[in-house]
């Protein structure tokens, strides 16, 4: 017999989500996570698809939370509930769901030759004006392609001189 390991990231999202969904419940953190899930602080994004279609995609990218652990449960929460492009997730959704956690390294100062849309993801950013896309993503095979949604969804124009950083993500999704 075979027992398959879930990822302990993408299953506290998954928790998250359907208490939250279902009962309006949200949930504390089980005492048997990883150790790093409590004493580590970073920002994260909880990436929601149905059927391999983007259903939901919020998070953070620098720390906002006590612990990445209480990071993940609250943008898990807004993933399914608050990103303003779907409706809410319903509860009859959530067996069709697949969960990516993405934990982000600290953003660094770079220039455009810096960048590689596979290996990092971008902010943009100029003044209050701010957007962010993360690596690793189906059709972004660019570093303009990647500065172009980018801006886009800052709100700053294509030819707008902007500030730009550089990040790396800790990928964790259902196998």
């Amino acid at each position: 017999m075979v027992v398959e390991k879930r990822d302990p990231y993408v299953e506290l999202a998954r928790q998250a989500i359907q208490a939250w969904v279902r009962e309006g419940r949200r949930i504390h953190p089980p005492a048997d996570l990883p150790p790093e899930l409590f004493s580590r602080r970073a920002g994260a994004f909880v990436s929601l698809k149905k059927h391999g279609i983007l259903r939901g995609c919020i998070g953070t990218y620098l720390p906002t939370e006590e612990n990445l652990a209480e990071e993940i449960i609250e943008n898990a929460i807004r993933s399914a509930t608050e990103d303003p492009r779907f409706p809410p997730v319903r509860p009859e959704e959530l067996p069709e769901l697949s969960i990516t956690v993405d934990v982000l390294s600290p953003p660094e100062p770079c220039g455009e030759e810096d960048l590689d849309p596979k290996r990092y993801g971008v902010i943009v950013e100029k003044g209050w004006r701010r957007g962010l896309l993360l690596p690793d993503l189906p059709g972004v095979d660019t570093v303009e392609e990647q500065l172009r949604i980018a801006k886009m969804k800052a709100g700053i124009a294509p030819n707008e001189p902007c500030r730009i950083f550089r990040f790396t993500v800790e990928r964790h999704q259902e196998k």
